[in-house]
């Protein structure tokens, strides 16, 4: 008999009610081509973070179509955010993933955390994120958390200072995370060129003390 091979692990994907009612795709990252019956697994993790109706104006009333907002990554550092319209949800979220694919931002991940500590403010929206130590787990919510979470990093304190726009936010956190500096880049950190420490090792001249000057006398007339 042949030996069976479990499927590949995958990633999961998180979809709104919205998403689920419109039978968009979920449940997993695996999708399964009809013709060959083989099965195609995903490089990013992608999350649909919200979905909504948007109308626009036009001769004869409005028309109505559905943005979403998608967040990829690959848990290793690279991060991605896409914005797109389309006339049904599965549309919207399809071409959301492709402008984040052409998006992608590489962050520094040091510990499983980040390097330091960093405020963004974007618009309205406002982020600070802080590293923590081993254990902590992510302490952040909504569109910060999920950010995070895809870019592989395991422990962080976050806080919304600002703006609660999922938008504004995600544009917030991405600009954080992209500004961040690995500790070998700190100026602190840099090794001391050779000529510096020469010139801390060499001794002092010594420099004579000048005595005071003594007040000149006056003749008297």
């Amino acid at each position: 008999m042949a030996e069976q091979t479990a499927p590949p692990q995958s990633f999961h994907t998180e979809t709104s009610g919205t998403l689920r009612a419109a039978g968009s795709r979920g449940g997993g990252q695996r999708r399964r081509n009809n013709d060959r019956g083989e099965i195609e697994v995903k490089q990013y993790d992608e999350r649909v973070v919200n979905i909504d109706r948007v109308a626009r104006v036009v001769k004869g009333g409005r028309r109505f179509r559905f943005r979403a907002l998608v967040i990829i990554g690959d848990h290793n550092g690279k991060v991605g955010m896409g914005i797109s319209k389309g006339a049904d949800v599965t549309t919207a979220v399809t071409k959301a993933v492709e402008v984040a694919k052409k998006n992608l931002i590489k962050m520094q991940i040091v510990n499983d955390t980040i390097a330091h500590e960093i405020t963004t403010k974007v618009g309205g929206a406002k982020i600070m994120i802080k590293p923590a130590s081993a254990g902590t787990g992510l302490i952040a919510g909504g569109v910060v958390r999920t950010i995070l979470e895809v870019a592989g990093v395991k422990n962080a304190l976050s806080k919304s200072l600002g703006s609660s726009s999922k938008i504004n936010t995600s544009y917030a956190t991405l600009s954080a995370l992209q500004s961040i500096q690995h500790p070998d880049k700190w100026l602190t950190r840099r090794p001391r060129t050779a000529k510096a420490e020469v010139k801390e090792a060499a001794p002092k001249p010594k420099v004579a003390a000048k005595k005071p000057a003594t007040p000149k006398k006056v003749a008297k007339k």
